[in-house]
């Protein structure tokens, strides 16, 4: 299933318009997108707690979440570990990229992911994919994300939480997805992920 799947539908416009009408807490913010990753213990309830933790950050909304998609890791051996579930949150924050990064550090720590290996299976990752139109070949913070265009698991969420969505010096999410394809990522219409309260 992908997400042209009738039972997994993008988040309606209104609800991302409602949590803008609601949000008077934060002066001139700034739009990121982030992309959770988990193939270790309860997946779900991790990736809710990272959305939680994200949205209890200083400085920070989450303003939508996509629906949850179950893929294969990437660069290694098929079978090797468990398969991921993926999300992708956007967010408006008044952190610079720089605090973002560290605050999605703190939320991996948090959940005790361990960098052992390239690729390794992860209790939690934490991605900055855009933030804002911010263009950045910074080797801490690469921005977009460097193989955001290119991971179906990545864009598929992307695209249905902003259809519009552009990755900063590649293109349209909808074309680098028609590009790149949904093989291999399916849809969990049986899980959910919530907005926080």
């Amino acid at each position: 299933m992908t997400s042209s799947d009738p039972t997994v539908q993008p988040v309606p416009a209104s609800v991302v318009e409602q949590v803008d009408a609601a949000d008077v807490t934060l002066s001139n913010p700034k739009r990121a997108v982030i992309s959770l990753g988990s193939n270790l213990g309860n997946r779900l309830e991790t990736l809710q707690g990272a959305v939680d933790a994200l949205e209890d950050t200083p400085g920070l909304r989450v303003k939508a979440v996509s629906p949850v998609y179950e893929t294969e890791p990437w660069g290694v051996a098929p079978g090797s570990q468990p398969s991921y579930f993926n999300a992708v949150v956007l967010v408006k924050t008044t952190l610079p990229p720089d605090s973002l990064l560290e605050r999605g550090h703190a939320i991996e720590e948090a959940f005790e992911r361990v960098r052992d290996e390239r690729w390794g299976p992860r209790t939690i990752d934490v991605d900055i994919l855009a933030y804002q139109d911010v263009v950045s070949d910074d080797p801490r913070l690469t921005l977009p994300h460097p193989r955001a265009h290119e991971r179906a698991f990545v864009l598929v969420p992307w695209h249905d939480v902003d259809p519009s969505a552009e990755v900063p010096g590649h293109g349209p999410v909808a074309e680098l997805l028609a590009s790149v394809g949904s093989q291999g990522v399916q849809a969990r219409a049986d899980l959910e992920l919530h907005l926080p309260e």
